[in-house]
This record gives C-alpha cells, structure tokens and sequence, in this order.
C-alpha cells in the first residue's frame, strides 16, 4: 500500500503486476463486447479463471477464443438474457459455479443498456421497465444468488459499474441516469450491511467516456477516435479485484479524470 495516498489516487496509478489475479475466480457480466470482453481478456492475463457472462453466445466464443489464443486459462460461458432470466435461472448459474468451482472472489457487474435519451415526460414506460429490468434488477438477483458463493471466498471482490450520470444527473438521460443511481445505492446499501471487517469488499467505479458502442448511441456525431478505449483503463478493475485493494470498500470510484461531457459506458 502506499503511503498518503486515497484509494482513489492508488487506483489511478495502479499497474497490474504479472499473476496478479492467480488462483481467483471472476464472474463478468456484459462479457461479450466492450468493457465487459476488456475485463475478461485482462483478468484471464492476470491469471484468473473467468466466468463470462452475456446473451450472445457467438460473441463470448469470439472473446473465449482470443483469451485461450494467448495461453491463458479457457473462460467458462453462460449464456443469459438478462431481460427475461428468472430467479430459478440466477439459482441454477449460482449452483453451477458452485459445482465447478467452489466459490467466487470476483464479481463485475457491466451488462447494461442506455435506453432513450428523452426528457421524462414523455418518456416511453417500456423502455423504461426494460432499462431497469436489466440495469438494476438483474444485478439484485445475481447478488444474491451469488453472495453465497463470495462468502467462500478468502477476500471477495464486488464491482457495479457505474456512471457519471449516475452521480450527478443530466436531463434527457432518463432511465439510464435514474439506473445507475440505483446502482450507486445498491452499492452503498450492501457496503453498510457487510460492514468495513467483512471478507467482501464492495465498490463502484465509473469508467468515464470511452469508445463502445453505447457511447456512440449516446453521442452519434461524436468522433470515437477521441475517446479512450476500454482497455485504457482496465487497471482500474484490475485494482479492485486484486490483493492490492484488500482496505477499499462501499466507495465511488472513478477510472479516469472526468470531464464536463457525461460519461456513458
């Protein structure tokens, strides 16, 4: 740990050392592109055994084949729509892994969708159920499903992906501004409950302005060249699923200087 320094300043100049994550097991939700596949490729190259998690199974493959490509450990895929799983769907990933595995020491909450960006009132109801169905209550029942298995784990590691907008809200973000601030919540509420001598360490981080493909729905005459990429910052999850950030626990994070655009993963 270094000394004087905020856990903040620690994850800005962060760098994973080789096998930083050896022996962990990651579960990564949204793993199929963006930030989601940039976590699973850096986290099987620190040595994890990572679960993806994601609706297309053609772009898992994709990303399980590059990782298995560079000599890594082979990424185990479970294919959910997390707009229509059911809680005995979250039960069954959570008794697979624990069959597989034994336990979890990471779990990284990513999949999400950016909904309309429209002024409330006249906000379509769909979409906005739609938004949080995905956003916030597939997070919920995941969590529980999978606290069990955190439990088992020597120093379990939790992350929800956050957002500028859901630190500070804009108009016409919507459901996807009202979601992350219930993620923001979530994150604080589980924090409080595991309390600062858990085995479980609980934060959120905001990954600021990036070039996926939600940012470019966002922002469509953006020039993607300007942004970084997800793997520019992927140090920052690398941090806090890793032994380095054992102390950190129930904050906001952010992975990069924000500016005055929003932030949209």
């Amino acid at each position: 740990m270094a000394l004087g320094m905020t856990p903040q300043e620690r994850l800005s100049s962060f760098q994973a050392p080789p096998s930083s994550l050896g022996g962990r097991i990651v579960l990564i939700t949204g793993a199929s592109r963006g930030i989601g596949s940039a976590v699973c490729l850096a986290a099987a190259a620190a040595g994890a055994q990572t679960v993806m998690l994601a609706r297309s199974v053609k772009q898992m493959e994709a990303v399980a084949d590059e990782i298995m490509a560079a000599g890594y450990l082979e990424p185990a895929i479970i294919p959910m729509n997390l707009e229509g799983a059911t809680v005995e769907d979250y039960r069954h990933v959570a008794s697979l892994m624990r069959d597989r595995y034994g336990h979890l020491d990471g779990l990284v909450f990513n999949a999400g969708i950016l909904g309309e960006m429209a002024p409330l009132a006249s906000y379509d109801a769909i979409s906005w159920a739609r938004v949080f169905q995905i956003n916030v209550h597939s997070q919920f029942l995941l969590l529980q499903a999978m606290l069990p298995l955190l439990e088992l784990s020597a120093n379990g590691s939790i992350i929800f992906t956050s957002s500028g907008v859901g630190r500070k809200a804009r108009a016409f973000w919507g459901a996807y501004a009202a979601s992350k601030f219930a993620t923001e919540a979530m994150m604080q509420t589980l924090a409080d409950e595991l309390g600062e001598q858990g085995k479980i360490r609980v934060n959120s981080l905001n990954p600021g302005r990036l070039r996926t493909q939600m940012r470019a729905q966002a922002y469509p005459a953006e020039d993607p060249a300007s942004l970084r990429r997800p793997e520019d910052i992927i140090n920052a999850y690398l941090f806090l699923l890793g032994p380095d950030s054992l102390d950190v626990h129930g904050l906001a994070l952010d992975a990069q200087p924000e500016t005055s655009t929003a932030s949209v993963k």
